[in-house]
């Protein structure tokens, strides 16, 4: 693994503070200088005041994770559901264009926009989610992406696993057994794809967890505010529904019960779907073992998650998959 982490380039070590404003001043801002690392790994993101508006949010992008056309394709999204007044905050037009160029880095800016985490305690809560998940989707149906790559068991389970294989991360001694459980996994997520059988596949928000929900309490305007669609690809309609699920059986029944009520005011949901809950789960565990690997060599990884170079990590991750194998041979949600 050695090998690996010194040959990592480190992404951002050019973005210093001068640069960010120096950007923003490129495409007719004019910043007073102060600025504020917002929690972001992927790409960076910063609130900066400007002299006499109020602050935005500057997010500089990944070298080489998107093409242009990509990032400029989830723009276009988003504008389309702004423009039917669904609660998700575009990019800004400036010069013409939403994706700008400076110092080497693809960025954007966006306004500001607050808010708190949502009560997901609250059935009512759910059900406001659930219509605008389903207003998103009613959009998102009209006309696929062209740039942007599907979830799918190659992308988010076969491709990484076959990359932490190929990149020493794993521990030698627990190599053969993750290998093993992994196999077991993706044999468990073909299964349920299986008996899902043919669904839609639609633009989604593609990391619809609460970090990316905010609440808003103002008078003028409450309910959520859906942001960073960075992950926006071509999926089933359940990736962005099953993420706010959490707790035992009978509380995660609860939940998507209230949060399908919503959903479906806006925009059916096919009740196979249900079969692919678990499923997608997995897909994910297995991809963010890899999403953090691929990062290594930027130091907010190694910083953020000091446990990830621990043989004990990919204990807890053999321990979790063999979890998600018995998960998903259960009889799923109902729908």
């Amino acid at each position: 693994m050695d090998g690996m982490k010194k040959s990592s380039a480190t992404p951002y070590a050019s973005l210093t503070p001068d640069t960010i404003l120096d950007a923003l001043e490129s495409v007719g801002l004019r910043p007073d200088g102060r600025q504020l690392a917002l929690n972001s790994y992927e790409n960076r993101v910063y609130q900066v005041w400007m002299e006499e508006e109020p602050p935005l949010i500057v997010k500089f992008y990944r070298p080489q994770r998107w093409s242009d056309e990509a990032i400029i394709e989830e723009h276009a999204f988003v504008a389309q559901l702004a423009e039917r007044e669904i609660p998700a905050v575009p990019a800004l037009k400036l010069n013409g264009t939403t994706l700008h160029r400076f110092g080497g880095f693809s960025f954007a800016v966006f306004p500001r926009q607050g808010g708190r985490a949502p009560e997901l305690g609250d059935p009512a809560t759910l059900q406001w989610l659930g219509r605008f998940i389903g207003r998103i989707h009613a959009v998102g149906a009209i006309a696929p992406y062209t740039h942007r790559p599907a979830l799918s068991i190659e992308t988010f389970g076969i491709e990484p696993r076959d990359w932490l294989l190929a990149h020493d991360f794993i521990p030698p001694e627990l190599v053969a057994p993750w290998r093993g459980v992994a196999d077991m996994a993706l044999d468990g997520v073909r299964r349920c794809f299986e008996r899902a059988g043919s669904v839609a596949q639609l633009r989604l928000h593609g990391d619809c967890h609460m970090g990316n929900v905010l609440w808003l309490d103002r008078g003028d305007v409450q309910g959520p505010h859906f942001v960073d669609f960075d992950d926006s690809r071509m999926g089933p309609a359940v990736q962005d529904l099953w993420m706010l699920l959490s707790g035992e059986r009978g509380e995660m029944q609860r939940q998507f019960n209230d949060v399908l009520t919503g959903y479906e005011d806006f925009c059916e949901f096919n009740p196979r779907e249900v079969h692919l809950i678990e499923a997608l789960r997995t897909l994910r565990l297995i991809h963010y073992s890899a999403w953090i690997a691929r990062r290594w060599g930027d130091p907010a990884f190694p910083a953020a998650f000091p446990w990830f170079d621990t043989p004990r990590y990919w204990q807890d991750r053999i321990l979790e998959l063999r979890e998600q194998i018995a998960l998903m041979d259960e009889v799923p949600l109902a729908a």
